[in-house]
């Protein structure tokens, strides 16, 4: 069994693959499982914080019992999702993983009716509630998508 260095020390990680995972993430950025949607908050919030990415996909890790438990877990689109928006001098985005990275206009793109990025090779889904506050920079021109921020219009390419 692999190790892996924690804030405790070393401790045994078990790796539990995608198809044995017995969560998914869906399409909107809720955690599911056999019992259905996750409702408790606390429950969410630490899956989501716990999300991290390597060369064999999307995973989260958790000390179970002493040993790290890493598992690959099923998604639909995407793993990342935009939850907040931030404006203020800049438009920083928050992530459900907490991370908090600043929007480049650039590199957002629409498809299927929703609004995505690139950041760092990972593809990121604006939530409902993100989209809602973001949606005021959307505008159609001349039958397209664009994103109109300082003065600059971004298409969103499909």
């Amino acid at each position: 069994m692999n190790k892996i260095d924690t804030p405790d020390g070393l401790k045994p990680v078990c790796v539990i693959p995608r198809e044995k995972a017995v969560f998914r993430l869906d399409g909107q950025g809720f955690w599911r499982n056999a019992g259905g949607r996750f409702r408790l908050k606390k429950v969410i919030d630490y899956f989501h914080a716990a999300i991290d990415h390597d060369e064999n996909g999307y995973y989260v890790i958790h000390d179970k019992g002493g040993i790290m438990e890493k598992v690959y877990f099923p998604y639909e689109d995407t793993a990342l999702f935009v939850f907040d928006v931030i404006i203020d001098k800049s438009i920083i985005l928050v992530l459900n993983t907490k991370k908090r990275i600043e929007l480049k206009p650039d590199n957002l793109f629409s498809e299927n009716d929703a609004l995505y990025l690139t950041h760092e090779g990972h593809r990121i889904k604006f939530a409902e509630r993100a989209l809602m506050k973001i949606s005021g920079f959307i505008s159609e021109k001349e039958n397209r998508l664009v994103f109109e921020y300082s003065g600059k219009v971004y298409p969103l390419e499909s």
